[in-house]
Protein backbone atom coordinates (compact mmCIF):
# COMPACT_ATOMS: atom_id res chain seq x y z
CA UNK A 1 0.00 0.00 0.00
CA UNK A 2 1.41 3.83 -0.68
CA UNK A 3 0.35 6.43 1.43
CA UNK A 4 0.09 9.93 0.52
CA UNK A 5 -0.83 13.31 2.09
CA UNK A 6 -3.05 16.00 1.22
CA UNK A 7 -1.09 19.02 2.89
CA UNK A 8 -4.08 21.33 4.16
CA UNK A 9 -2.99 22.33 7.49
CA UNK A 10 -5.18 21.08 10.18
CA UNK A 11 -6.99 20.14 7.17
CA UNK A 12 -5.03 17.56 5.77
CA UNK A 13 -5.92 14.23 4.88
CA UNK A 14 -4.05 10.50 4.00
CA UNK A 15 -4.81 8.95 0.50
CA UNK A 16 -4.22 4.79 0.68
CA UNK A 17 -3.66 3.43 -2.33
CA UNK A 18 -3.31 -0.52 -2.88
CA UNK A 19 -4.72 -3.85 -2.99
CA UNK A 20 -8.28 -5.47 -1.25
CA UNK A 21 -8.09 -1.98 0.85
CA UNK A 22 -12.23 -1.74 1.26
CA UNK A 23 -11.99 -4.97 3.98
CA UNK A 24 -9.23 -2.91 5.97
CA UNK A 25 -11.58 -1.62 8.46
CA UNK A 26 -8.80 -0.40 10.30
CA UNK A 27 -8.03 2.41 7.15
CA UNK A 28 -11.23 3.96 7.23
CA UNK A 29 -12.48 3.54 11.19
CA UNK A 30 -10.39 6.21 12.76
CA UNK A 31 -12.23 8.87 10.21
CA UNK A 32 -15.61 8.25 12.00
CA UNK A 33 -16.72 10.70 14.54
CA UNK A 34 -19.97 7.97 15.89
CA UNK A 35 -21.34 5.20 15.07
CA UNK A 36 -23.79 6.80 12.14
CA UNK A 37 -21.96 5.99 9.05
CA UNK A 38 -24.30 6.30 5.77
CA UNK A 39 -22.76 4.84 2.11
CA UNK A 40 -23.99 6.43 -0.27
CA UNK A 41 -23.49 4.37 -3.96
CA UNK A 42 -25.22 3.52 -7.41
CA UNK A 43 -27.13 0.64 -8.73
CA UNK A 44 -23.92 -0.25 -10.67
CA UNK A 45 -21.45 -0.73 -8.04
CA UNK A 46 -23.60 -1.50 -5.13
CA UNK A 47 -24.13 -5.12 -6.26
CA UNK A 48 -19.91 -5.81 -6.46
CA UNK A 49 -19.06 -3.97 -3.39
CA UNK A 50 -21.39 -2.89 -0.98
CA UNK A 51 -21.87 -6.37 0.93
CA UNK A 52 -18.35 -6.56 1.72
CA UNK A 53 -17.85 -2.84 2.38
CA UNK A 54 -20.97 -2.74 4.88
CA UNK A 55 -19.37 -6.42 6.48
CA UNK A 56 -16.27 -4.58 7.59
CA UNK A 57 -18.41 -1.77 9.07
CA UNK A 58 -20.33 -4.25 11.37
CA UNK A 59 -20.14 -2.26 14.60
CA UNK A 60 -21.69 0.76 12.78
CA UNK A 61 -24.84 1.76 12.40
CA UNK A 62 -24.54 1.64 8.57
CA UNK A 63 -27.39 2.90 6.17
CA UNK A 64 -27.18 2.65 2.73
CA UNK A 65 -28.30 4.95 -0.05
CA UNK A 66 -28.45 3.54 -3.95
CA UNK A 67 -28.34 6.23 -6.48
CA UNK A 68 -29.19 5.55 -10.29
CA UNK A 69 -25.98 5.44 -12.40
CA UNK A 70 -25.13 8.18 -14.53
CA UNK A 71 -23.80 11.71 -15.23
CA UNK A 72 -27.10 12.62 -16.31
CA UNK A 73 -28.20 12.03 -12.57
CA UNK A 74 -25.56 14.05 -11.08
CA UNK A 75 -28.49 16.92 -9.96
CA UNK A 76 -30.10 19.05 -6.85
CA UNK A 77 -33.02 16.17 -7.40
CA UNK A 78 -31.33 13.06 -7.06
CA UNK A 79 -28.84 14.56 -4.08
CA UNK A 80 -31.94 15.31 -2.36
CA UNK A 81 -32.71 11.65 -1.76
CA UNK A 82 -29.55 11.70 0.13
CA UNK A 83 -30.30 14.51 2.74
CA UNK A 84 -33.94 12.89 2.92
CA UNK A 85 -32.38 9.51 3.84
CA UNK A 86 -30.15 11.23 6.43
CA UNK A 87 -32.90 13.08 7.84
CA UNK A 88 -35.54 10.25 7.75
CA UNK A 89 -32.52 8.25 9.90
CA UNK A 90 -31.90 10.82 12.29
CA UNK A 91 -28.44 11.35 11.33
CA UNK A 92 -26.70 14.21 13.29
CA UNK A 93 -23.63 16.24 13.19
CA UNK A 94 -21.78 13.32 14.54
CA UNK A 95 -22.44 11.50 11.26
CA UNK A 96 -20.13 10.45 8.24
CA UNK A 97 -21.14 9.55 4.43
CA UNK A 98 -18.89 7.82 2.52
CA UNK A 99 -18.82 7.95 -1.31
CA UNK A 100 -18.53 4.58 -2.71
CA UNK A 101 -18.00 4.56 -6.61
CA UNK A 102 -17.21 6.60 -8.94
CA UNK A 103 -16.82 10.80 -9.78
CA UNK A 104 -20.66 10.88 -10.02
CA UNK A 105 -21.39 9.49 -6.37
CA UNK A 106 -18.12 11.33 -4.84
CA UNK A 107 -19.05 14.95 -6.21
CA UNK A 108 -22.80 14.40 -4.93
CA UNK A 109 -22.07 12.54 -1.96
CA UNK A 110 -18.89 15.38 -0.69
CA UNK A 111 -21.88 17.99 -1.64
CA UNK A 112 -24.36 16.58 0.48
CA UNK A 113 -22.14 16.23 3.20
CA UNK A 114 -20.52 19.79 3.10
CA UNK A 115 -24.37 21.09 2.71
CA UNK A 116 -26.41 18.53 5.57
CA UNK A 117 -26.20 20.43 9.03
CA UNK A 118 -23.45 22.98 7.32
CA UNK A 119 -21.28 20.48 7.71
CA UNK A 120 -20.23 16.66 8.59
CA UNK A 121 -17.57 14.37 7.65
CA UNK A 122 -17.40 12.21 4.43
CA UNK A 123 -14.78 9.87 3.45
CA UNK A 124 -13.94 8.98 -0.50
CA UNK A 125 -14.06 5.19 -1.20
CA UNK A 126 -13.28 5.78 -5.57
CA UNK A 127 -14.01 2.59 -7.68
CA UNK A 128 -13.17 4.32 -11.02
CA UNK A 129 -9.76 4.98 -12.24
CA UNK A 130 -10.75 8.78 -13.19
CA UNK A 131 -12.38 9.39 -9.57
CA UNK A 132 -9.02 7.90 -7.97
CA UNK A 133 -6.78 9.81 -9.99
CA UNK A 134 -8.91 13.05 -9.93
CA UNK A 135 -12.23 13.74 -8.58
CA UNK A 136 -11.82 12.06 -5.34
CA UNK A 137 -8.55 14.32 -4.34
CA UNK A 138 -8.79 17.83 -3.64
CA UNK A 139 -12.50 19.05 -1.88
CA UNK A 140 -14.23 19.76 -5.21
CA UNK A 141 -17.96 18.76 -4.43
CA UNK A 142 -21.08 19.64 -6.87
CA UNK A 143 -23.95 19.14 -8.96
CA UNK A 144 -24.91 19.74 -12.80
CA UNK A 145 -27.38 22.32 -14.06
CA UNK A 146 -28.70 22.34 -17.32
CA UNK A 147 -26.57 25.59 -18.39
CA UNK A 148 -23.91 24.21 -16.81
CA UNK A 149 -21.51 21.19 -15.81
CA UNK A 150 -20.83 21.26 -11.95
CA UNK A 151 -21.75 25.45 -11.37
CA UNK A 152 -23.06 24.36 -7.97
CA UNK A 153 -21.17 22.90 -5.70
CA UNK A 154 -18.62 23.70 -2.76
CA UNK A 155 -15.34 23.10 -1.57
CA UNK A 156 -15.08 20.69 1.12
CA UNK A 157 -12.62 18.60 2.03
CA UNK A 158 -13.05 14.48 3.02
CA UNK A 159 -11.58 13.18 5.88
CA UNK A 160 -9.25 10.42 3.97
CA UNK A 161 -9.46 8.93 0.24
CA UNK A 162 -9.19 5.09 0.11
CA UNK A 163 -8.60 3.92 -3.68
CA UNK A 164 -8.58 0.52 -4.06
CA UNK A 165 -6.90 -0.87 -6.82
CA UNK A 166 -9.16 -4.18 -7.33
CA UNK A 167 -12.39 -1.98 -8.08
CA UNK A 168 -10.52 -1.37 -11.41
CA UNK A 169 -10.77 -5.02 -12.14
CA UNK A 170 -14.84 -4.97 -12.68
CA UNK A 171 -14.16 -1.60 -14.74
CA UNK A 172 -15.26 -1.30 -18.17
CA UNK A 173 -12.75 -0.67 -20.14
CA UNK A 174 -14.74 2.54 -21.81
CA UNK A 175 -14.20 3.67 -18.34
CA UNK A 176 -11.13 2.94 -17.65
CA UNK A 177 -10.10 4.87 -20.82
CA UNK A 178 -11.67 7.85 -19.63
CA UNK A 179 -9.98 7.64 -16.13
CA UNK A 180 -6.52 7.28 -18.41
CA UNK A 181 -7.18 10.76 -19.73
CA UNK A 182 -6.88 12.29 -16.33
CA UNK A 183 -3.90 10.48 -16.07
CA UNK A 184 -2.43 12.23 -19.38
CA UNK A 185 -3.73 15.18 -17.96
CA UNK A 186 -0.56 15.55 -15.17
CA UNK A 187 1.87 14.94 -17.70
CA UNK A 188 0.46 17.81 -19.94
CA UNK A 189 0.40 20.13 -17.15
CA UNK A 190 2.89 19.66 -14.80
CA UNK A 191 5.29 16.47 -15.52
CA UNK A 192 6.51 16.12 -18.53
CA UNK A 193 9.11 12.59 -16.99
CA UNK A 194 5.50 11.43 -16.46
CA UNK A 195 4.13 12.42 -19.78
CA UNK A 196 7.25 10.27 -21.39
CA UNK A 197 6.23 7.16 -18.81
CA UNK A 198 3.21 7.51 -20.11
CA UNK A 199 4.20 7.15 -23.77
CA UNK A 200 6.32 3.82 -23.10
CA UNK A 201 4.05 2.31 -20.46
CA UNK A 202 0.59 3.03 -22.27
CA UNK A 203 -0.24 -0.52 -23.41
CA UNK A 204 0.84 -1.80 -19.80
CA UNK A 205 -2.09 0.21 -18.11
CA UNK A 206 -4.65 -0.37 -20.73
CA UNK A 207 -3.28 -4.03 -20.38
CA UNK A 208 -4.54 -3.27 -16.38
CA UNK A 209 -1.07 -4.08 -15.00
CA UNK A 210 -1.06 -3.85 -11.51
CA UNK A 211 2.26 -2.28 -11.24
CA UNK A 212 1.70 -0.71 -14.12
CA UNK A 213 -1.99 1.46 -12.53
CA UNK A 214 -0.14 1.89 -8.68
CA UNK A 215 2.03 4.16 -10.47
CA UNK A 216 -0.30 5.71 -12.79
CA UNK A 217 -2.52 6.65 -10.19
CA UNK A 218 0.67 7.56 -6.92
CA UNK A 219 1.52 9.82 -9.53
CA UNK A 220 -1.29 11.75 -10.36
CA UNK A 221 -2.55 11.99 -6.74
CA UNK A 222 1.05 13.02 -5.89
CA UNK A 223 0.91 15.90 -8.72
CA UNK A 224 -2.66 16.63 -7.64
CA UNK A 225 -2.05 16.76 -4.01
CA UNK A 226 0.74 19.08 -4.84
CA UNK A 227 -1.04 21.57 -6.89
CA UNK A 228 -4.28 21.39 -4.45
CA UNK A 229 -1.61 22.47 -1.29
CA UNK A 230 -0.64 25.40 -2.79
CA UNK A 231 -3.98 26.69 -4.15
CA UNK A 232 -6.96 24.84 -2.07
CA UNK A 233 -9.87 27.21 -3.82
CA UNK A 234 -8.41 27.78 -7.23
CA UNK A 235 -7.52 31.36 -7.23
CA UNK A 236 -4.34 30.85 -9.19
CA UNK A 237 -3.04 27.92 -10.02
CA UNK A 238 -4.78 24.84 -9.15
CA UNK A 239 -6.88 26.66 -12.25
CA UNK A 240 -3.88 24.47 -14.48
CA UNK A 241 -6.01 21.08 -13.23
CA UNK A 242 -9.01 22.27 -16.00
CA UNK A 243 -6.79 21.02 -19.43
CA UNK A 244 -9.10 20.90 -21.57
CA UNK A 245 -11.79 21.13 -19.41
CA UNK A 246 -13.73 24.43 -20.59
CA UNK A 247 -13.62 22.86 -23.75
CA UNK A 248 -15.10 19.61 -22.42
CA UNK A 249 -17.27 20.59 -20.01
CA UNK A 250 -19.12 22.71 -23.33
CA UNK A 251 -19.37 19.64 -25.01
CA UNK A 252 -20.92 17.45 -22.41
CA UNK A 253 -23.55 19.78 -21.71
CA UNK A 254 -24.03 20.70 -25.45
CA UNK A 255 -24.16 17.18 -26.14
CA UNK A 256 -26.35 16.33 -23.07
CA UNK A 257 -24.67 14.71 -19.73
CA UNK A 258 -23.94 11.04 -20.22
CA UNK A 259 -23.69 11.03 -24.14
CA UNK A 260 -20.31 11.25 -23.85
CA UNK A 261 -18.16 9.85 -21.07
CA UNK A 262 -16.08 13.20 -18.87
CA UNK A 263 -13.45 11.62 -19.59
CA UNK A 264 -13.58 11.34 -23.20
CA UNK A 265 -14.96 14.77 -23.27
CA UNK A 266 -11.59 16.04 -21.99
CA UNK A 267 -9.55 14.12 -24.40
CA UNK A 268 -11.07 16.11 -26.86
CA UNK A 269 -11.10 19.32 -25.09
CA UNK A 270 -7.03 18.48 -24.17
CA UNK A 271 -6.33 18.06 -28.20
CA UNK A 272 -8.19 21.44 -28.66
CA UNK A 273 -6.44 23.39 -26.18
CA UNK A 274 -3.15 21.34 -27.71
CA UNK A 275 -4.73 23.19 -31.33
CA UNK A 276 -5.11 26.34 -30.00
CA UNK A 277 -1.86 26.07 -28.40
CA UNK A 278 -0.11 25.39 -31.94
CA UNK A 279 -2.16 28.14 -33.50
CA UNK A 280 -0.79 30.71 -30.78
CA UNK A 281 3.09 29.06 -31.67
CA UNK A 282 3.76 28.16 -28.54
CA UNK A 283 3.79 24.35 -29.24
CA UNK A 284 5.29 22.41 -32.52
CA UNK A 285 2.75 20.59 -34.65
CA UNK A 286 4.91 17.36 -33.58
CA UNK A 287 3.92 18.49 -30.13
CA UNK A 288 0.23 18.38 -30.76
CA UNK A 289 1.00 15.14 -32.60
CA UNK A 290 2.39 13.08 -29.23
CA UNK A 291 -0.98 14.37 -27.21
CA UNK A 292 -3.35 12.95 -30.16
CA UNK A 293 -1.85 9.62 -30.74
CA UNK A 294 -1.03 8.93 -27.01
CA UNK A 295 -5.06 9.73 -26.90
CA UNK A 296 -5.95 7.41 -29.31
CA UNK A 297 -3.26 4.88 -27.81
CA UNK A 298 -5.86 4.80 -24.97
CA UNK A 299 -8.71 4.41 -27.05
CA UNK A 300 -10.26 8.15 -26.76
CA UNK A 301 -12.10 10.45 -28.87
CA UNK A 302 -9.58 13.36 -30.05
CA UNK A 303 -12.12 14.92 -32.30
CA UNK A 304 -14.71 17.57 -31.26
CA UNK A 305 -18.52 16.80 -32.08
CA UNK A 306 -19.74 17.48 -35.58
CA UNK A 307 -22.96 18.99 -33.97
CA UNK A 308 -21.71 21.82 -32.36
CA UNK A 309 -20.92 24.86 -34.13
CA UNK A 310 -18.38 27.71 -33.26
CA UNK A 311 -21.02 29.56 -31.73
CA UNK A 312 -22.41 27.40 -29.49
CA UNK A 313 -19.08 26.43 -28.10
CA UNK A 314 -18.99 29.75 -27.20
CA UNK A 315 -21.79 30.36 -25.88
CA UNK A 316 -21.62 27.08 -24.00
CA UNK A 317 -18.52 28.33 -22.92
CA UNK A 318 -19.24 31.44 -21.33
CA UNK A 319 -20.96 29.18 -18.55
CA UNK A 320 -17.30 28.72 -16.95
CA UNK A 321 -15.91 29.07 -13.56
CA UNK A 322 -12.52 30.44 -15.11
CA UNK A 323 -14.77 33.18 -17.06
CA UNK A 324 -14.02 36.42 -14.61
CA UNK A 325 -15.65 39.99 -15.43
CA UNK A 326 -16.90 38.84 -18.44
CA UNK A 327 -13.39 37.63 -19.89
CA UNK A 328 -12.71 33.86 -21.08
CA UNK A 329 -9.82 32.33 -19.38
CA UNK A 330 -8.44 28.87 -20.75
CA UNK A 331 -5.86 26.67 -19.87
CA UNK A 332 -3.32 26.27 -22.98
CA UNK A 333 0.13 24.76 -23.29
CA UNK A 334 3.65 26.74 -23.44
CA UNK A 335 5.44 23.05 -23.96
CA UNK A 336 4.62 19.92 -23.00
CA UNK A 337 4.65 19.18 -19.14
CA UNK A 338 4.41 22.78 -18.72
CA UNK A 339 0.46 24.91 -18.44
CA UNK A 340 -0.52 28.25 -18.38
CA UNK A 341 -3.72 30.15 -17.17
CA UNK A 342 -4.45 32.83 -19.93
CA UNK A 343 -6.87 35.36 -21.36
CA UNK A 344 -3.95 36.54 -23.82
CA UNK A 345 -5.14 34.37 -26.67
CA UNK A 346 -6.25 35.25 -30.50
CA UNK A 347 -10.05 35.10 -30.48
CA UNK A 348 -9.98 34.50 -34.62
CA UNK A 349 -7.47 31.19 -33.72
CA UNK A 350 -9.89 30.24 -30.54
CA UNK A 351 -12.76 30.25 -33.78
CA UNK A 352 -10.56 28.35 -35.75
CA UNK A 353 -9.61 25.78 -33.18
CA UNK A 354 -13.71 25.59 -32.42
CA UNK A 355 -14.46 24.86 -36.24
CA UNK A 356 -11.57 22.43 -36.29
CA UNK A 357 -12.21 19.09 -37.68
CA UNK A 358 -9.53 16.83 -38.35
Amino acid sequence: MKTLEVDLGERSYPIYIGQNLLAQAELFLPYFDSTQVMVITNETIAPLYLEQFLSALSKQQTQAVILPDGEKYKTLEVTNRIFSALLEQRFDRKATLVALGGGVVGDMTGFAAACYQRGIAFIQVPTTLLAQVDSSVGGKTGVNHLLGKNMIGAFYQPRCVLADTETLNTLEDRQLSAGIAEVIKYGLIVDYEFLVWLEQNMEALMARDHQALMFAIERSCMNKATVVAQDEKESGKRALLNLGHTFGHAIETGMGYGELLHGEAIAIGMVMAADLSQRQGWICPADKDRIVQLLQRANLPVEPPKSLSAEKFLELMAVDKKVMAGQLRLVLLQALGQAVVTANFDSVMLKQTLQWHA
